[in-house]
């Protein structure tokens, strides 16, 4: 998997997302992985906050509640980036975009080559580096 661009929630697991277990994700610098973007997670936080006041019988505070929503927005933006991503493991790196036919003919390669070998179980315990 190579990640261009935005990859969000389920189109995120349903384009060979980690839960496909994909051989490799890669992404290029103007990817950005994430629940959903910030601005949407921040519009659906304001309505259902602002719902959850109204049924309470109370007047909503809209700067209060955009002020909430100002800051998921920015956190959401800040974690969805691709650094914050690769630094937690969610690809195997971030790729010039290009060397992206290179790299995708050396993963091809590797693939290829792992179907060709046989695994023989570990017979020395935890390995550990």
């Amino acid at each position: 998997t190579v990640v261009l661009g935005g990859s969000y929630g389920a189109g995120n697991y349903g384009m060979c997302g980690r839960g496909f277990d994909p051989r490799f994700i890669f992404s290029w610098p103007t990817a950005r992985t994430a629940v959903m973007g910030g601005a949407q997670a921040a519009k659906v936080m304001d309505i259902v906050n602002r719902a959850k006041i109204e049924r309470m019988g109370m007047e909503a505070n809209d700067e209060a509640l955009k002020a909430m929503s100002d800051g998921l927005r920015l956190r959401l933006d800040k974690e969805s980036a691709v650094l914050f991503g690769t630094a937690r493991l969610w690809d195997d790196g971030i790729i010039d975009p290009r060397d992206t036919r290179r790299l995708l003919g050396l993963c091809l390669a590797l693939a290829d080559e792992a179907e060709k070998r046989t695994l023989r179980p570990n017979t020395f315990g935890v390995a550990r580096m």
